[in-house]
């Protein structure tokens, strides 16, 4: 027998992979009363398509939220961690509050009192999930080039903080800012050489 569920909150994050700044992750309730035209995988969009797709969500959503990975977070207990308290975060500070959470990936956040549901590739198929990513990835992004004005060398507007060539060269060279993660930093150089 199918079971019936109200509110469904999608979950994912953006920029776990990074070599600098925070990750923020976002839970997103849509209404079904209020459909949303051209959801899907934050990563699959342009920066100008997600961005307006952003602002449709946020102006349709039932409920929406952000909370931040932040920089100590993920180097004292790793990435993983700190992106599961991220979104255990961003779910908690839904109003209302869920009946059901789908997370993008293989691993649930913990401690939430409702059924929560991982999916691989739910950025994909899930339009909840899909506009969680959109959210997490544009509130990322903006944090990011705020934070570029202060790292200019970085070229952080155009990398988003991810480890292109470029990011990895000006590291080799000039070391890190205080805002990149230490951990990962100290990979990719070990790993370029």
């Amino acid at each position: 027998m199918k079971k019936w569920w109200g509110l469904i909150a999608g979950v994912d994050e953006a920029g776990r992979g990074a070599l600098f700044g925070p990750l923020v992750a976002a839970a997103v309730i849509l209404d079904p009363e209020k459909p949303i035209e051209g959801l899907k995988d934050s990563k699959k969009l342009s920066p100008g398509r997600r961005e307006k797709l952003f602002y449709e969500i946020v102006e349709k959503a039932i409920s929406w939220n952000f909370s931040l990975g932040t920089l100590e977070d993920i180097e004292e207990n790793n990435v993983l961690r700190a992106t599961l308290h991220a979104m255990s975060m961003a779910v908690r500070g839904l109003s209302p509050s869920p009946d059901l959470v789908l997370v993008d990936g293989p691993y649930p956040p913990p401690d939430l009192n409702m059924e929560v549901r991982p999916i691989i590739g739910g950025d994909r198929t899930e339009p909840s999930i899909s506009a969680a990513s959109i959210v997490a990835k544009v509130i990322r992004d903006t944090i990011i080039v705020r934070m570029s004005e202060m790292f200019s060398g970085y070229k952080l507007g155009q990398n988003k903080g991810y480890g292109t060539v470029y990011h990895r060269n000006f590291l080799d060279k000039f070391g890190p800012s205080p805002f990149h993660r230490t951990t990962f930093v100290l990979k990719y150089l070990r790993g370029a050489k």
